[in-house]
Parts: structure tokens; C-alpha cells; sequence
């Protein structure tokens, strides 16, 4: 194992080394775990507990109800529903989109390639924040066709397409495949579409993996387009729809953090499971070929 610290330095201090490194670590997992495990027992308090001006690390009461009354009484099933739609639907229209772009641009090179690129990854340069007034007029009147997508799927599905990290991620993967296999592929009578449907992606399923955990975490978590786009309560994602209940007085604070574990849950299940992927996938989109 590789470290800044050399194995002869290790050995001469080896206690110490293993007790910061122990300290060091024990101190980012507290840092990581603890605001969850707040979240989690936080909802298992009563109100008045948890209004307490000494916080108690324990539970002292334990209202596990109180998770079944979030479900039902803040109506996380719709917003969970909503949720999942925009996030599966986003994810369906990324993967055809980008793969279609990081094909073209990888294999097909068409003529100022190079520079459309270049454009896509200057656009990462920009703060998000920038491009937030931009994207929200383009939706609320779209060129050429002037219609209004607030508060529908595409308001959030468009925008995320639009991603061009994705693409860089792909392209970077499709050029590691050889040519001399496409160029056999199109020999035995295969066309640039047969190509990619049964040559280029079965060899890129790790970076598609990779592509569509980012792209169904990345909907699912966020906040602040969905807030802006979806300003109908009955069309809300589950984490504006939990923002909006929290500043109303009709829920109180223990089943606010109830729901918010509920909303935790499908997004930390999908990283235990597919996190070999996630590494495995940006360790495969980084290799030379």
C-alpha cells in the first residue's frame, strides 16, 4: 500500500501512525453516520422531546408510530410516486440522449466534433447557480414552440439531458473500444445503429451503470429546479413536497424527520447495492486503451 509516509517512518512510529489513523477515521465516520442517526432517532422522540433544550443522545420515549403517521397524514406516497416518475423518466431519456451524443462524438466524429465538445465541457465551468434563470425561462417559454412545462415531467426531464459530464463520461469509455471491431461489425453488413446496439453497448455496461445511478440520484436528491419547476403541490417531488409541509405548523417535528429518513432510504439502498459499480464503472472510464 502506497502512502506519503514511507514504510520506513511507519515502523519507526508505528503506534502513532496507527492511532492517528485510527483517530482520523473513527472521526470521519462519526462525521458521516451521526446527522443519520439523529434523523433516525430524532423520529423515534416525542415533540416535547425533542424540543428540549438539552438534547438526549438516547431516546427516552421510543414512537416508532410515528413513521406510519408520516406515510399517511404528509401523503408520501404521491410525492414518493411523483418522485420515482421523474427520476426513471429522466433516467430513460439520459441514457438514449447522451449515448446517442457520446457515440456520435466518439465514433462517428462529425465535422466540428472537437469544438461542440470543447463547448460541453466549458459549460461544466459555469456555477449552477448561473445557469438557473436561463434554464427556467427556456422552460417556462420554449423557442419555436412557446409552451409552458411547469409543473410537468418535462421541466425536469429536458434540463437533465442536458448533462455534460454524462457525455464526457461515455465518450471517454466508447473511445477505449477498437475500431478494427466496429470496423468488422460494419464488414459482416452491421450499420452505425446495429453497431451500437450489439457491439458498443453490451462492452459498456459498467459506464452505464455507472451513468445511470449518477442520473437517478442526481433527480432524486434534488432541490432547487425541482422547487422552481413544480410549483403545484399535487405535481411536487417528495423533497419539496417535505420542504413545503415543514414550514406549515400542522406537522410536527418528529414526523418531519420521520419522513425524511422514508425519503433516505431508496437512495442509500441503491449505493449498498451498486456501489462496486459506481467505483468499478469511473475506474473503467478512466483507463487508457
Amino acid at each position: 500500500m502506497r502512502t506519503l509516509i514511507s514504510e520506513t517512518e511507519i515502523r519507526r512510529h508505528r503506534a502513532l501512525y496507527f492511532f492517528v489513523l485510527g483517530a482520523v477515521t473513527i472521526a470521519f465516520t462519526l462525521a458521516f453516520l451521526f446527522p443519520v442517526y439523529w434523523m433516525v432517532t430524532g423520529a423515534l422522540k416525542t415533540p416535547v422531546e425533542l424540543a428540549q433544550p438539552i438534547p438526549t443522545l438516547i431516546p427516552e420515549s421510543f414512537q416508532p408510530a410515528s413513521y406510519a403517521d408520516a406515510w399517511s397524514r404528509m401523503e408520501i406516497a404521491r410525492y414518493f410516486a411523483n418522485t420515482v416518475v421523474y427520476a426513471f423518466g429522466g433516467w430513460l431519456f439520459i441514457l438514449v440522449l447522451d449515448v446517442a451524443v457520446a457515440y456520435a462524438l466518439s465514433k462517428l466524429r462529425p465535422v466540428l466534433g472537437n469544438v461542440i465538445l470543447g463547448g460541453m465541457l466549458a459549460s461544466l465551468m459555469l456555477p449552477a447557480s448561473a445557469l438557473l434563470i436561463p434554464a427556467y425561462l427556456t422552460v417556462t417559454d420554449v423557442p419555436l414552440l412557446g409552451v409552458n412545462l411547469l409543473n410537468t415531467p418535462w421541466a425536469l426531464w429536458l434540463p437533465a439531458v442536458a448533462n455534460a459530464f454524462n457525455i464526457y463520461v461515455l465518450k471517454r469509455f466508447f473511445d477505449q473500444i477498437p475500431n478494427d471491431l466496429l470496423d468488422a461489425a460494419a464488414i459482416d453488413g452491421a450499420g452505425r445503429l446495429r453497431v451500437l446496439w450489439s457491439v458498443v453497448l453490451p462492452l459498456s455496461r459498467p459506464v452505464l451503470g455507472v451513468v445511470s445511478i449518477f442520473a437517478i440520484i442526481g433527480i432524486w436528491k434534488d432541490f432547487l429546479w425541482p422547487l422552481l419547476v413544480l410549483p403545484e403541490p399535487a405535481a411536487q417531488t417528495l423533497s419539496v413536497a417535505l420542504s413545503r409541509l415543514s414550514l406549515t405548523s400542522q406537522v410536527p417535528l418528529n414526523m418531519m424527520l420521520a419522513g425524511l429518513v422514508i425519503a433516505s432510504v431508496p437512495m442509500i439502498v441503491i449505493f449498498l447495492i451498486f456501489q462496486r459499480s459506481i467505483i468499478g464503472g469511473l475506474s473503467a472510464g478512466a483507463m487508457k486503451g
